[in-house]
């Protein structure tokens, strides 16, 4: 049996705040294939960036740190190498596309500057080479001119435009593994279709494995093959796309395929929404930590924090509870 490109085992991460210090991750286990898109869903807070950041060694520390688990890159653990082993890893057997390229980029460097130093640092290229690359690279992610917008600085860019940079900057060397935080957030509906559609070209023709972490569960849909659900740090529910949002096991993830708006045969009064609140993770009640949000919560939901366990049909949940599969 072929091994998986990326292996996540029991991975928690810590940070030290003013409440103390909080588990924003954890004890999370996955695994992605080559050639697999895997969607990192669930709410804002749950948890979905830092994992990424942590595949990558980018967590900040302080005040952040990672506290146990392995991170298995081809079986060789990311979390044994110093910084100068993970600098040789970061951009070229793993890229990441960041939520906000403002913060990502250069300022004071040109676009062309940025994209052709990856390129001669992992692929070994000469000036012009990388200088080549780089103009084709921005061509494919459809940024017009790209022999004129190369020499632009970030600023001088729409939002949309430094997304696009960003992602031909991360596809640019061929990785192996391709983390996707958000990676259509600045682009309209049509454009990000388009991105979507490149990434997964892309991703095709290399091979490559990808993460994508979003709160859309229609890009999930349309983009993803298995989709991995958060909610306070933990996994939910993992599942293949199909069962997932044919028969969603965990509330919460049936919560959030309630709350598509979607065209219907019938007027309602209100979407459908999850009720209450995420709780503080600093303070997080014993437990499932969904238990005050859930229409199936039942007394030994408040006592016991369930484990992700496989499920009979497909897939894993953690729930005590969970909703019967549903059979064509």
């Amino acid at each position: 049996m072929t091994r998986p490109v990326l292996e996540v085992r029991d991975l928690a991460v810590e940070f030290d705040t003013e409440n103390g210090r909080v588990r924003a991750v954890n004890n999370v286990s996955f695994s992605v294939n080559a050639g697999e898109v895997v969607g990192l869903v669930g709410e804002s807070g749950c948890g979905k960036t830092v994992t990424g950041l942590s595949l990558l060694g980018l967590v900040p520390s302080p005040p952040g740190e990672v506290v146990n688990g392995e991170i298995l890159l081809d079986g060789h653990d990311l979390l044994k190498l110093n910084e100068v082993g993970m600098r040789k890893i970061r951009g070229g057997e793993v890229s990441m596309i960041f939520q906000e390229p403002m913060t990502a980029l250069n300022p004071v460097l040109t676009v062309g500057y940025q994209m052709t130093e990856v390129l001669r640092l992992h692929k070994s290229l000469s000036k012009r080479q990388a200088r080549n690359a780089a103009i084709e690279m921005l061509g494919i992610v459809g940024i017009p001119v790209p022999s004129k917008r190369i020499d632009e600085y970030p600023h001088e860019m729409s939002g949309g435009m430094r997304q696009r940079v960003m992602i031909a900057m991360a596809l640019s060397c061929g990785p192996k593994l391709l983390i996707a935080d958000e990676p259509t957030t600045a682009l309209d509906v049509t454009t990000q279709a388009q991105v979507l559609d490149e990434i997964v070209r892309l991703q095709h023709q290399f091979e490559m494995a990808v993460i994508l972490i979003t709160h859309d569960l229609g890009v999930v849909a349309q983009t993803c093959q298995r989709a991995l659900v958060m909610y306070c740090g933990e996994l939910v529910e993992a599942a293949p796309i199909d069962s997932l949002f044919a028969s969603p096991r965990h509330p919460y993830t049936q919560g959030l395929i309630r709350s598509i708006p979607r065209i219907r045969e019938h007027k309602i009064d209100r979407l459908p929404v999850i009720e209450g609140m995420v709780p503080d993770i600093a303070a997080l009640p014993e437990g499932c930590h969904f238990a005050d949000r859930c229409n199936r919560v039942q007394a030994d939901c408040h006592e016991r924090s369930p484990v992700l366990t496989p499920s009979a049909v497909a897939g894993a949940v953690a729930c005590w509870h969970p909703l019967e599969p549903q059979h064509d």
